[in-house]
């Protein structure tokens, strides 16, 4: 306990008082214990409860798959084989993926290998024109009306239209394949990029004039930080649609891919490979989609607000 001596009304000089004192040992005995914090309580229950939303749905939705598939697959003259049929048939076809007894008799990891190839090429040659056009088109007022018409016009026509059009240019199944996939490819590289570019905030125009910023200034300062995320997008739906017609194409023109393999395994009459060929195509364009997304997510900042 402290007490106050004053020495005058504007100073007060403060001393320690006698702790031999009745009233402070009075005041000491009634103060109460310091009490310890007690310590914040886990929550496992939560945690467990989280656990199984993220994990449950899921594998009740694959449960309700095998169950209708198990189903349909009972009932008379289906011709669709039973789970445990196409599981086991998976575990022959997969356990030696990599076998080549000639160019028409491969193992499903080359088969999906070749197709992969072909969206890497057809795709890439479609981000080295579209993602280009797209920033020239949302820079350009007289390039957008120009383009718009035609764009329009073109992005929804069917994939596999433009493969007679590949095999009569280019004279092959492999180079018609390719093209096809870059032709249907390069329409939303091309859309989103533009949307991006146009979507600029003015302001920051208006500030590369002012400071007079050179045209690659501008592009690499301002444009292309502004557009990643669009431009991501545009290549995320981009690989999505190369994907979903590398399958039909393949099947169309033959060779070593995922779709001729598909095709094959029909003229085998060997349902179960067909069966496994579409989770495996599923799988693949899931990963794909999966990896795209991170990407995407690594140049998408949320705006903080004050």
């Amino acid at each position: 306990m402290v007490a106050a001596v004053f020495h005058s009304p504007l100073e007060a000089t403060a001393v320690p008082a006698p702790t031999s004192s009745p009233i402070a040992k009075a005041v000491s005995a009634t103060k109460p214990a310091p009490v310890a914090a007690a310590p914040v309580p886990q929550k496992p229950a939560r945690d467990l409860r989280g656990f199984w939303l993220a994990v449950l749905p899921p594998v009740l939705g694959l449960a309700v798959l095998v169950l209708v598939w198990q189903a349909i697959a009972s009932t008379s003259n289906s011709g669709i084989p039973k789970p445990a049929e196409t599981w086991a048939q998976a575990v022959e076809v997969f356990s030696d993926p990599f076998y080549s007894n000639g160019p028409n008799d491969q193992g499903i990891g080359w088969n999906i290998l070749s197709s992969l190839k072909r969206v890497a090429i057809g795709f890439g040659l479609a981000a080295l024109v579209g993602i280009p056009a797209g920033f020239a088109i949302g820079r350009s007022v007289f390039l957008s009306r120009m383009f718009n018409p035609l764009i329009s016009l073109l992005r929804p026509v069917s994939p596999l239209a433009w493969l007679p059009i590949g095999l009569l240019v280019f004279k092959g199944a492999n180079p018609a394949a390719i093209w096809t996939i870059f032709i249907c490819s390069i329409w939303p590289m091309v859309i989103n990029t533009a949307v991006g570019v146009q979507r600029v905030p003015q302001d920051y125009m208006n500030v590369a004039r002012v400071l007079n910023l050179s045209e690659w200034k501008i592009f690499t300062k301002i444009l292309f930080p502004a557009v990643l995320p669009y431009l991501l997008t545009g290549v995320r739906l981009a690989v999505g649609t190369a994907w979903l017609v590398i399958v039909a194409a393949e099947m169309l023109t033959g060779g070593v891919g995922i779709g001729f393999w598909v095709w094959d395994e029909w003229n085998n009459l060997n349902v179960s490979s067909i069966i496994i060929a579409i989770f495996v195509i599923g799988i693949v364009g899931l990963l794909l989609e999966f990896a795209l997304i991170k990407l995407a997510s690594l140049f998408t900042y949320e705006e903080v607000k004050a």
